[in-house]
């Protein structure tokens, strides 16, 4: 299926990127997760419904209402653009429209990833370059923390990895790489790394 039919057949809107910039340099631009590379993370990473997953960055909740539809995991979407987060609720609500149930697992909170407060239900990450480094390390922190008041498996997601957050995660944390998903042959960043900490 193309975006426009995902988009279809989970009632919702998300195709487009952000116009223009966030004022500071440590926040990217928006742009979702193709449906197609989901696709290709799922056949080969599994998930299910006591799965609890944090989407940083999460735009217009593409990748929650993917996988809260494909697999009944919770889901929390996490963005700092008031615009955005409107568009998350709105979809939301028309998404609901069509599954009928669900809407208590489908969670979208307002604000900057750093501030976000980790729930020890929380146990999924997800990252598709949405902030500088420094931010990153602030999340990456504040997750450990949890893990300390809960020791649980966690995973960290990444799509399009950027060489800091490997170097960080390999270099300065107890994370360990469980699985690399390729997606292209022509351009090895389009790859997914799954970090693990057990």
């Amino acid at each position: 299926m193309n975006e426009k039919n995902y988009d279809e057949l989970l009632n919702i809107k998300t195709t487009g990127n952000q116009m223009g910039f966030h004022s500071s340099f440590h926040y990217h631009r928006y742009e979702a997760t193709p449906y197609e590379a989901l696709d290709s993370l799922f056949e080969m990473y599994e998930l299910n419904s006591k799965h609890r997953i944090v989407d940083f960055g999460c735009g217009k909740g593409r990748l929650n209402f993917y996988i809260h539809y494909f697999f009944q995991a919770e889901v929390v979407g996490v963005e700092m653009s008031e615009n955005f987060f409107q568009e998350a609720i709105r979809n939301r609500d028309q998404y609901c429209k069509r599954v009928k149930t669900g809407k208590e697992r489908m969670h979208f909170h307002f604000g900057l990833a750093e501030q976000y407060p980790i729930e020890l239900r929380d146990n999924r990450f997800y990252f598709f370059n949405p902030f500088s480094l420094a931010i990153f390390m602030k999340v990456i922190r504040n997750i450990l923390l949890s893990y300390e008041l809960e020791k649980r498996e966690l995973d960290v997601i990444l799509y399009y990895p950027s060489e800091d957050y490997i170097y960080y995660l390999e270099n300065q944390t107890s994370f360990e790489l469980a699985k690399e998903i390729k997606l292209s042959e022509k351009d090895v960043s389009e790859r997914f790394l799954v970090y693990r900490l057990t």
